[in-house]
């Protein structure tokens, strides 16, 4: 997509080194000054020989985890700060919405803001008069134009910010996380000034921690990991890589998490997708095995164990347990393996994590396994969210000729 079009940022070999102090007061700066100051710094580089071309309308997501280098990119792309080495080339009028309230003066009101801001996004006095107007309806906070922003609250700044940038009819949009701030009804407007945009052949690049949003606006996705570029390319596919990125951190820093575990109580649970290998995605229809080994040198007669399908989010997709499905259990004295099937299963897109309990008879949790397994279900482009189903539209004429 967008082959043909021109680069309009083209980043080159691209580093960024920030110094880190661990001296934290002016005297411990001045005792270590000459001395061994050295050893009271620390070197970290956020961005390493990064190098991209974006093409005039493109909308591409960069993502990654907090520390990844995103943000250190967009800002370098905007000229808000130098590359320790490598270049940045733009063409185009640009407008960055990085930090909230960047660019506002605190002490002027939100009309002199306008003006002020527009200026610096490249816009003359009397061009800023044509679609001052325009600024204030798309903002919403008419009633506060002429009150000091400092008295604004964080949801009023973004929408002021917000709707000079795009009134400034920039070539290149930069939006880094400011929309995540606004109301539910000024994001879904700012969405669809984004969508506008898109459909007149600009260029906007977006950092979020929304993977939905990347994968609903963007038509190309950069992740970014430990400031190195691991994948450019379609949305769905760094969205999948990104999630098994954060997966492998939460496994490494924490492992699973067990809580209120009987002496001697261990569950162990795995998942497998019936006729497919180990790691595969969950396709459409698939039947998924979800095998749950219970072990306890505490003699139980009475017991269950459930499990829940949680998304991203942390919210429950589906959640079941041997009671409920009526499987017999037998007295708990040693080690004992339950496997749930999961039939013809419609996973929408994404990662899922299962969480495993075992429970007495009261329904009392003995010992929880949070995350103590997780699978891809694959990409599907015919609905999105968290239901997969098939899909068609048919059209009939009413009134009139098509």
């Amino acid at each position: 997509m967008n082959v043909g079009n021109p680069v309009v940022v083209r980043v080159s070999d691209l580093s960024k080194r920030f110094t880190v102090r661990k001296d934290s007061s002016i005297k411990e700066r001045i005792v270590t000054l000459g001395r061994a100051g050295r050893k009271h710094r620390q070197d970290f580089w956020a961005l390493r020989d990064v190098s991209l071309d974006i093409r005039a309308g493109e909308t591409i997501g960069l993502i990654g985890h907090n520390g990844s280098g995103k943000s250190t990119l967009l800002k370098m792309m905007g000229g808000i700060i130098d590359p320790t080495s490598g270049t940045v080339e733009r063409r185009g009028r640009l407008a960055a919405l990085l930090e909230l309230g960047a660019g506002f003066h605190p002490d002027l009101t939100g009309r002199e803001n306008v003006y002020l801001n527009a200026s610096v996004l490249g816009l003359s006095r009397e061009e800023t008069d044509e679609k001052f107007a325009d600024i204030v309806q798309f903002s919403g906070i008419a009633d506060f134009i002429d009150t000091q922003v400092k008295f604004y609250s964080s949801g009023m700044y973004v929408r002021l910010a917000f709707a000079v940038a795009v009134h400034t009819d920039p070539d290149i949009l930069l939006v880094d996380e400011v929309l995540a701030v606004g109301d539910e009804a000024f994001q879904r407007k700012c969405l669809d000034k984004i969508r506008t945009f898109q459909e007149e052949g600009r260029t906007i690049i977006i950092v979020s921690h929304s993977l939905g949003q990347i994968t609903e606006l963007c038509d190309r996705a950069v992740l970014l990991n430990k400031g190195e570029i691991v994948h450019d390319g379609a949305p769905m596919e760094a969205v999948a890589k990104f999630r098994d990125i954060l997966e492998g951190r939460r496994v490494e820093a924490d492992g699973p998490v067990a809580e209120d575990a009987p002496e001697g109580a261990v569950l162990a649970t795995t998942v497998r997708v019936e006729g497919r290998n180990e790691g595969e995605d969950v396709e459409w229809g698939d039947d998924v095995i979800v095998t749950v080994v219970v072990e306890s040198d505490r003699a139980l007669e009475d017991w269950i164990v459930a499990i829940q399908v949680d998304n991203t989010m942390g919210q429950k997709v589906l959640g079941t347990d041997t009671r409920r499905l009526g499987t017999h259990l037998p007295a708990l004295d040693g080690r004992v393996e339950v496997a749930f099937s999961l039939e013809r299963t419609t996973f929408g897109t994404g990662k899922y994590f299962i969480n495993t309990s075992l429970m007495d008879a009261r329904s009392r949790h003995l010992h929880d396994q949070n995350q103590a397994a997780s699978f891809n279900a694959a990409p599907y482009e015919l609905t999105t969210g968290m239901l997969r189903t098939g899909a068609r539209a048919e059209v009939t004429v009413l009134d009139g000729s098509a």
